[in-house]
């Protein structure tokens, strides 16, 4: 029986169809399945711009597949706009709010599915996380990526604006130079263009079956986009029909499955916060050491930036995840009996993409040729991260590093050093009190680690820190360190010029002072005042997981 039978049957029920019939209703209609359209649509950021018309199309959809839609809006945040500033706190945090407000309007109203489409880097998460709260038939609608923009005959990505800045700080380029690069660098509509957050979080999906084959590296300005929009609602039509649910494809195997292909593309470190919290909503079990373990055993297969040479579309053209995913289970690297909306296998789904890449393309390498023989998310422990931390080592030269801290107590004071030219080669750049908690909302580094690659240090200096990296960032980076330092993590205790090792080769992240020496700073040690104490940022501090759970917060 569908949900939405308690509100759209019976005598009893005339107020409730009252108040539907006011919204479009017909005598026919209150037999129907209710969906709702989770749209995403904002002019805060090029990412959400182009969702009201895919969700106009998926309403449309709706309507001839024999359901009644209820549209409603999510909100975003910009990442890109918002970085290196205090706006950026609020990025994780939208998250919960979004996940919050899909699932709110449908158990509100008893809907019996739900289409969420999302652009920027938190909808994707959000909507999964609220799918599987729900376990309503659900699919998700990628809004697309960004078409490379371009300068000199070279591609630009946002990331290139802020490596720019840096570029700028160490003289290489001149304000001219900066300024062509800004304006060139986001040609139109679509999330950021490289393996960053929002395209590895829409890889993940396609990959565990909660949005279509392909749909996850379309270009959100190319016509297909509009009719993955309408394919995806009659599918999800079918679903409910079928009553596949999103607790059925979200299982342990399609979370290994979605951590294989994040590493064979060389995703976002932020894949791993997100995805330990959806498979905490969806009761997987699945710890920060599981990415490790797959890490040792999948390459890295796509060339694609932040430190690669190739953007989604790109990756798109030849071949897009279905071939990714296709070339993984050859080598026996996917189960390739996990399902999808459509209720097809892997198997199925990839039975006619050929074993091996185009040889006309150069963005997908076969197995027999990787980027990197190894994944390139390691997962680090030591003293200063007992919980464990996450580093991206894709394009890293020098993975090892012992050098002095130099310790800043924000994003802001970091960036400002840097600019100012006082990071040097061989320091270790630590950026603490910026974790869930402490900053709160992690915010991302991407400002002060751009800035690090545009004076030409990305492979002679470390940075560390209890946030998070923008799906753009490379280098020797390190984060989501925790216990973070609010909590009185290790991290906390790191004074000026103390000797730190980075080493992704050992998965090692240690503070080189011994534990007589810790355990008085311990002592002295206070926790500091919670720079919010009211509003969402106030309350978000309060409930917050650790990150190496998620950073969820409705642990139980």
């Amino acid at each position: 029986m569908l949900r939405s039978t308690a509100i759209t049957q019976g005598v009893q029920r005339s107020p409730n169809r009252a108040m539907l019939r006011a919204v479009g209703f017909e005598d026919e209609d209150f037999n129907k399945p209710i969906v709702g359209i989770a749209n995403g649509y904002s002019t805060i950021t090029p990412c959400n711009l182009g969702l009201n018309e895919l969700a106009l199309k998926a309403e449309e959809s709706i309507r001839e597949e024999g359901g009644m839609p209820q549209m409603f809006g999510t909100i975003t945040v910009s990442d890109g706009i918002s970085m290196g500033t205090e706006g950026m706190k609020y990025s994780l945090v939208s998250r919960e709010v979004i996940a919050d407000a899909i699932e709110t309007a449908c158990n509100a109203q008893s809907m019996d599915g739900v289409i969420a489409i999302g652009g920027c880097d938190k909808n994707m998460p959000a909507a999964m996380i609220s799918m599987a709260r729900m376990n309503i038939p659900a699919i998700f609608v990628y809004g697309g990526t960004i078409k490379p923009g371009k300068l000199d005959g070279c591609d630009l990505t946002v990331v290139s604006a802020f490596e720019a800045v840096g570029q700028l700080a160490s003289g290489k380029i001149d304000q001219a130079q900066l300024l062509a690069v800004e304006k060139n660098a986001c040609p139109g509509a679509g999330s950021c263009g490289g393996m960053f957050t929002a395209n590895t979080m829409s890889a993940a999906i396609e990959t565990m079956g909660l949005s279509l084959p392909y749909s996850s590296t379309m270009a959100a300005e190319d016509k297909e986009k509009l009719e993955n929009s309408s394919k995806s609602a009659a599918i999800l039509i079918n679903a409910i029909k079928r009553d596949i649910r999103p607790l059925d494809l979200l299982t342990r195997k399609s979370f290994e499955n979605a951590i294989s292909v994040i590493m064979a593309v060389g995703g976002s470190t932020n894949a791993v916060l997100h995805l330990l919290a959806i498979a905490r909503t969806a009761g997987v079990e699945l710890t920060i050491d599981d990415f490790e373990k797959i890490r040792q055993r999948v390459p890295v297969l796509c060339d694609l930036k932040p430190s690669g040479r190739y953007v989604t579309v790109d990756l798109h053209k030849a071949g897009g995840i279905p071939q990714v995913m296709k070339i993984l289970l050859e080598a026996g690297l996917l189960h390739g009996d996990c399902k999808n909306i459509e209720g097809k296998t892997l198997e199925e789904i990839l039975k006619d993409i050929p074993s091996v890449p185009f040889t006309n393309q150069e963005v997908i390498h076969p197995l027999s040729k990787p980027l990197y023989k190894k994944g390139h998310l390691a997962i680090l422990k030591g003293n200063l991260a007992e919980e464990g931390s996450v580093a991206k080592i894709s394009g890293v030269k020098k993975p090892v590093l012992t050098g002095p801290a130099r310790v800043f107590e924000s994003e802001e004071d970091c960036l400002n050093a840097i600019l100012k030219n006082k990071i040097k080669e061989g320091d270790v750049v630590v950026v603490r009190y910026e974790g869930p908690v402490g900053g709160p909302g992690m915010r991302e580094m991407l400002a002060p680690t751009s800035a690090i690659v545009g004076q030409g240090l990305g492979d002679k200096v470390a940075l560390i820190t209890d946030g998070r990296f923008s799906g753009g960032t490379y280098g020797l980076v390190v984060g989501h360190v925790a216990p973070e330092a609010a909590v009185g993590g290790i991290i906390a205790l790191v004074k000026e010029g103390d000797s730190i090792t980075v080493d992704a080769n050992s998965l090692l992240l240690q503070l080189n002072v011994d534990e007589d020496e810790l355990s008085v700073r311990r002592k002295n040690w206070n926790k500091p005042n919670p720079r919010y104490k009211r509003g969402i940022l106030g309350k978000y501090a309060r409930i917050v997981s650790s990150s190496s759970k998620g950073a969820v917060t409705d642990e139980e």
